[in-house]
């Protein structure tokens, strides 16, 4: 299975994060199953998905389209199946817009000025933005509590 993903929306959850763990994961919350498959097939990528009658497509019995099947329906539990299925790694963490799923581009601490809280701009240095959608990434709060998500997803229940 390959590295770029497509999450059905019985999976929206995992999505994020695997944005998060810097994965292209695309995400069609009105896609049907045809249109997923459509996508999947086009674009090479794994659909992940909790639909077990998607497995009896043919596309994918004949290996047109890779699916993993999650089983679980807790979003930790999920990002553990698919993380250990696939054998992926986090080292790409926080490299991918969690919105759109564009890869980040560093951006000048000047560029952001105008566009966080005077208390970020004095205590941070390193700005990421979506060239999509121009969403700013720092190192916050937000960052640490994600980052120790991460690790809860690593070790376990």
């Amino acid at each position: 299975m390959g590295d770029r993903f497509l999450a059905d929306v019985n999976v929206g959850r995992l999505a994020k994060w695997m944005r998060v763990i810097g994965y292209d994961t695309l995400f069609i919350p009105d896609a049907d199953d045809e249109e997923l498959l459509q996508v999947a097939m086009d674009q090479d990528r794994t659909l992940l998905t909790r639909n077990r009658y998607i497995m009896e497509r043919r596309v994918v019995t004949t290996g047109q389209v890779e699916v993993l099947l999650i089983q679980s329906d807790d979003f930790r539990e999920q990002m553990r199946e698919v993380t250990e299925a696939l054998g992926l790694g986090f080292h790409y963490g926080f490299s991918r817009c969690i919105e759109c799923n564009e890869p980040l581009r560093h951006t000048s601490k000047e560029s952001a000025r105008d566009r966080v809280p005077p208390f970020v701009f004095s205590t941070q240095d390193r700005f990421l933005v979506c060239p999509k959608c121009t969403r700013l990434y720092w190192r916050g709060t937000h960052w640490r509590n994600m980052s120790a998500e991460l690790v809860k997803f690593r070790k376990g229940p």
